[in-house]
């Protein structure tokens, strides 16, 4: 089974500090519902049609199923997370499971998924991690993967603990690899449709 990561706990604790405490939280009221619009219209945009499912990694509380039901009422969500009291107490209600970034291959999550989400997840990760990921995610991927990815380029506040820094470059370079295109504002197109992505669309530095 696995486990949130041992020098770090994602407890009802950390959840209230980052995203409920009016002084810390990182998450303004109405940044979830602004993001998911943007990374369901980037998704039907390149598919030409409405998002029927939505894998969301690092789904943490579940709060992108909302977000994103109040879009599409009847799309399928899996939320996935490292957190064992998230998923105690939101996953049989909710649609999530325990897993991690780099387990996504063991998991049966089925697939292919119209979206991808994963926010808060990968500058915490260490490169191997990283490319075990981004490969099953590239792999059941049939739309658009929103990927919030922050770089030493940015200004960024929030939980440091256990955060790495890397350049663009760096990640540019894991997305690539595995055949993602990048299309802008932390959306990347499945190598299945990156023919829709028209040149002056990618976001390649």
């Amino acid at each position: 089974m696995t486990r949130e990561p041992a020098n770090k706990r994602y407890d009802q604790r950390y959840f209230d500090r980052w995203y409920r405490n009016p002084e810390t939280r990182v998450i303004r009221p109405g940044d979830v519902e602004r993001k998911a619009r943007l990374a369901v219209a980037a998704a039907e945009y390149l598919l030409g049609r409405p998002v029927r499912s939505v894998l969301d990694v690092g789904a943490g509380e579940g709060s992108w199923r909302r977000a994103l039901r109040a879009i599409r009422p009847r799309l399928r969500y899996t939320g996935v997370d490292p957190s064992e009291y998230a998923v105690r107490r939101f996953g049989k209600r909710r649609g999530i499971r325990l897993g991690t970034f780099d387990t996504l291959d063991e998991l049966g999550l089925g697939g292919p998924f119209d979206l991808v989400v994963c926010v808060g997840v990968m500058n915490y990760l260490g490169t191997r991690e990283l490319e075990r990921g981004l490969e099953s995610i590239a792999a059941m991927l049939a739309g658009v993967a929103f990927l919030e990815i922050w770089t030493t380029a940015d200004d960024i506040v929030g939980d440091r603990q256990g955060w790495h820094d890397h350049p663009p470059s760096y990640y540019r370079r894991l997305a690539r690899k595995v055949g993602l295109v990048p299309c802008g504002l932390h959306c990347y197109a499945a190598p299945a449709i990156a023919h829709n992505v028209a040149a002056l669309e990618r976001a390649e530095g």
